[in-house]
């Protein structure tokens, strides 16, 4: 019962790291691209292939740090992990970076 209750808690405190880790790199990358395109119109801006990059950069390294952390293991993780830090990282800087833009900041 003891080893259940520690590997739940570093799976939760793991799950937490890597949440958080996408969720920061999202917002980021996203100020990063607003900084790139700043100066241009908010239609010109949205269409820059520069801040899409900065975002598939940003998911990259995610999974570069992840495995030199050693966060997981390399048997741990799978697909759902990958789709998870993409999703997560572009979601929050499509938000992020969205709203940026049409506050014009």
């Amino acid at each position: 019962m003891a080893t259940e209750s520690i590997s739940d808690r570093r799976e939760h405190v793991r799950s937490i790291g890597v949440t958080a880790l996408a969720a920061l790199a999202g917002i980021g990358s996203a100020l990063l691209s607003a900084t790139i395109t700043s100066g241009m119109a908010a239609g010109e801006a949205a269409g820059d292939q520069r801040a899409q990059f900065i975002v598939l950069g940003a998911i990259l390294v995610q999974f570069l740090l992840i495995r030199v952390t050693g966060i997981y293991d390399e048997d741990e993780l799978g697909p759902k992990h990958y789709l998870f830090v993409a999703f997560m990282t572009f979601s929050l800087w499509y938000v992020t970076w969205g709203i940026l833009l049409t506050t014009s900041a």
